[in-house]
């Protein structure tokens, strides 16, 4: 085959150019610092840069945002918590205080000022919200746990409840004798016989000052078996069967609890209180009332239904704990059911591994912290306007004579039996105070303790999380990135390649025909 000038020409053209090429392709990884930069310049190393890519966006979501979010949540929840705790604290150190029978009155004032205080802090503190959400709400992070204004709204509620809420209570019944003050002391007519203290039975609900109108509706309903079938029915007491009378707070001969002290059979509602009274054999009826053990169902629930309209500002909302209804929405409905779900918030803070960040309202702020706190004010409170009665009538017989005298002095009985009574009822309440307010006080222990684990937890994975992103971010770059070294080194080589082919394609195409004859 004849070589020919062109061919020598071509032949040195196309190498020239491969060698152009190659020193393109050095020049670029040296100017990016990247072994491909497109997916065809190494397909291998492009396929395993995605996939490596992929893993350092992921591993920095977790670690990046997402664990530093959850950490923050957990964070906040447990400094509610402890304030939680620091309020328990302080109303376990009032009711000891409390539990003293040597009290003056200025003790009692200032027991009674503090338990006010810290009922309405209680609540405050189950407002803590993180970034516009609140912690302690489930699912409805956008709804706050109490109600910040006064509102006039009717929510149907259904609280489920078992028997070891119920329990015994003392009444001081003082008929008039509050009423006596300076101006009217000798038209009331109040005397020891007047003064008497009955124990009664009650189921204490949720909250007070409840819906009493003619229309409201309560029931309790608790489920019976059928000796025949063994299956468990439900049974309803309310209104319409006549099982559940309506009296109010301010009722008298007889009052709700003398009424539900003396008949056995009766339950009473007293709207103004939020109590369901009950006589000696309701009592034992819903105390017989137990879970059979079956996974099924529990046959020990009691339902007791009611309706609240009227809301202050810190009330608890009633659909974060209760399946209730208001203004056509229903909440909680999975409740009645046996299937209700906990509402539980989960962050995604590692390859398919999950974290719980929230505490749910009826884990710690329960509505018993502060009914017990209400009981233990009026107690108290009545205590010390009993004091206050017994101060002003003894200021008013010391002036007085005759008749007027007379009265006084019965009066003074009346107040000084009252104040027995309920000096003795003060006392007991606050020492029970003692052990109820321990309770709640082990629950927010024990919330802090699962929210300190899953903070511990947390830290591991961020931990690891760390370290795999670094890991990670090394082999993504082992695999992407080029050796600068040795690119310089193969880029000086490919000069040098290249100027040595220059020269010699210029030697070569001086030649002519003439120098081969």
């Amino acid at each position: 085959m004849r070589i020919t000038n062109k061919i020598i020409q071509n032949n040195n053209l196309s190498n020239i150019n491969t060698n152009k090429i190659y020193q393109d392709r050095l020049s670029t990884q040296m100017s990016t610092q990247k072994k491909v930069n497109r997916p065809s310049d190494d397909p291998v190393v492009a396929i395993r840069a995605l996939r490596l890519r992929s893993s350092v966006t992921e591993v920095t979501q977790y670690y990046s945002k997402n664990i530093p979010d959850a950490e923050s949540w957990l964070n906040v929840t447990e400094d509610a918590l402890n304030n939680l705790t620091q309020i328990i604290t302080n109303m376990i150190s009032q009711c000891t205080k409390g539990s003293n029978g040597d009290l003056t009155s200025s003790d009692r004032q200032i027991i009674l000022e503090q338990l006010k205080a810290l009922s309405e802090e209680v609540y405050s503190t189950g407002d803590a919200d993180y970034a516009g959400r609140y912690v302690f709400t489930g699912y409805r992070t956008d709804t706050s746990l109490s109600f910040q204004d006064p509102q006039t709204l009717r929510y149907d509620i259904t609280e489920q409840i078992d028997n070891t809420v119920l329990e015994s209570i003392t009444k001081v019944n003082m008929g008039e004798l509050l009423d006596i003050n300076s101006s009217n002391y000798n038209r009331v007519n109040v005397t020891e016989d007047d003064i008497s203290s009955v124990e009664v039975y009650r189921i204490q609900l949720s909250y007070e000052d409840c819906y009493g109108d003619a229309d409201a509706a309560p029931s309790i309903s608790f489920q019976v078996e059928d000796p025949a079938t063994g299956q468990y029915n439900w049974e309803v007491w309310d209104v319409a069967g006549g099982e559940i009378t309506i009296m109010h707070a301010s009722d008298r001969n007889p009052d709700p609890y003398t009424q539900a002290a003396n008949d056995p059979d009766a339950v009473i509602y007293v709207p103004e209180t939020g109590e369901m009274l009950l006589g000696s054999n309701r009592y034992e009826t819903l105390m017989a009332v137990k879970d059979n053990g079956t996974t099924v169902a529990n046959e020990g629930e009691i339902r007791v239904s009611y309706q609240k309209e009227n809301w202050v500002k810190g009330d608890l909302r009633p659909e974060h704990y209760f399946a209730c209804e208001a203004g056509g929405i229903r909440y909680n409905a999975d409740y009645l059911t046996g299937n209700a779900q906990r509402q539980n918030i989960e962050y995604d803070v590692g390859f398919n591994q999950t974290i719980q960040v929230n505490s749910t309202a009826d884990e710690c702020f329960q509505h018993g912290i502060g009914r017990t706190a209400d009981d233990l004010v009026n107690a108290m409170q009545e205590v010390v306007d009993i004091e206050t009665l017994i101060t002003e009538l003894e200021t008013l017989k010391e002036s007085a004579t005759g008749a007027d005298a007379e009265r006084l002095q019965t009066q003074l009985d009346a107040a000084n039996k009252a104040l027995t009574f309920s000096r003795d009822k003060c006392q007991r309440l606050f020492e029970k105070g003692i052990t109820v307010f321990q309770g709640y006080l082990n629950d927010a222990n024990l919330s802090i303790t699962d929210c300190g684990t899953r903070s511990s937890k947390l830290e591991l994975i961020d931990n690891r999380m760390q370290n795999q992103k670094t890991t990670f971010e090394t082999l993504k770059s082992q695999n992407e990135d080029v050796d600068i070294t040795e690119v310089i080194i193969q880029l000086t080589s490919a000069e040098l390649t290249y100027q040595a082919a220059l020269m010699a394609t210029g030697k070569v195409t001086q030649n002519t025909l003439l120098n081969f004859i």
